[in-house]
């Protein structure tokens, strides 16, 4: 957990759309999208992909949490793990829920209650014993969450809208930037306003430009243009997310090669993996 670290981004999932489980997809993991932000004492959790089952496994080791969850948006691969969140069912934990893609009076409340409903789930929302607020806010937002956390939030180019996120705090910044499509030759304004001088950034990395032109629509990016946006915005780490399904450990480890020859130092986020700037 990395206990003694002030400031850390810790990887609980770092697939993109779908869980991809088995022998190919162990050096990365198959996951979908979770994270663990801590800043001090402050417990802050990014999206609710499968990968949050594990975090919650290991949160109830460590006694009662109290903890914001930021949602980028509530596609599937970023909500799916909510039902199994073990800590979301344990009495005295709190959670205050935040997202900025929704429309109209719209909660991740009433998002959260249609996941958990017949035919798609056993059993409702109000199994949760743990408490939850559901706060929304609009892109562009910043959220301040105590002395010296400032979290400020961006518009992505994704269907139904997502949102980037750039924690600020002693100094440091780290910024979580996935699920966008860029406009080929055209650098995101939104994006780089974000993380410009970031110290790292986690990018949406699920195809390669190779591969792009089959996907325009799906709302996604690729590791060339997390490398052009960082180089723009002066950003020191980047960190590859979102790995396509069908992205074995080994294309894995040949993009992270050649990312790596592009921009020294580029790595890809896998599940374990803890970044401090």
């Amino acid at each position: 957990m990395s206990p003694g670290a002030e400031f850390y981004v810790r990887i609980w999932g770092a697939r993109g759309s779908l869980a991809c489980p088995g022998p190919d997809f162990v050096r990365y993991g198959g996951n979908t999208a979770c994270l663990e932000v801590r800043c001090g004492e402050r417990l802050f959790i990014l999206d609710a992909g499968t990968g949050l089952r594990n975090l919650g496994i290991a949160l109830d080791k460590a006694g009662p949490v109290d903890a914001d969850l930021l949602f980028t948006h509530s596609h599937l691969d970023h909500i799916g793990g909510l039902p199994f969140f073990t800590s979301a069912f344990k009495k005295g934990n709190v959670f205050r829920v935040w997202a900025g893609h929704l429309s109209g009076d719209q909660d991740m409340r009433d998002v959260i209650a249609r996941l958990m409903s017949s035919p798609l789930f056993p059993v409702p929302l109000e199994v949760f014993q743990s408490e939850l607020a559901f706060n929304n806010f609009a892109p562009g937002d910043t959220l301040e969450f105590g002395p010296g956390i400032s979290v400020r939030t961006a518009m992505l180019n994704h269907p139904q809208g997502a949102i980037g996120y750039r924690f600020d705090f002693g100094g440091k910044s780290i910024c979580y930037i996935t699920d966008t499509e860029h406009r080929p030759g055209e650098l995101d304004r939104n994006i780089l306003e974000l993380v410009q001088d970031a110290d790292v950034m986690i990018y949406d990395a699920c195809y390669t430009d190779e591969e792009f032109p089959k996907y325009v629509g799906w709302g996604h990016s690729t590791w060339q243009e997390g490398i052009r946006l960082a180089d723009a915005a002066g950003v020191r780490q980047l960190v590859l997310f979102h790995h396509d399904p069908s992205h074995t450990d080994e294309i894995m480890d040949e993009i992270v090669r050649r990312a790596d020859e592009r921009r020294p130092g580029t790595i890809a986020a896998h599940e374990g993996l803890t970044i401090t700037p």
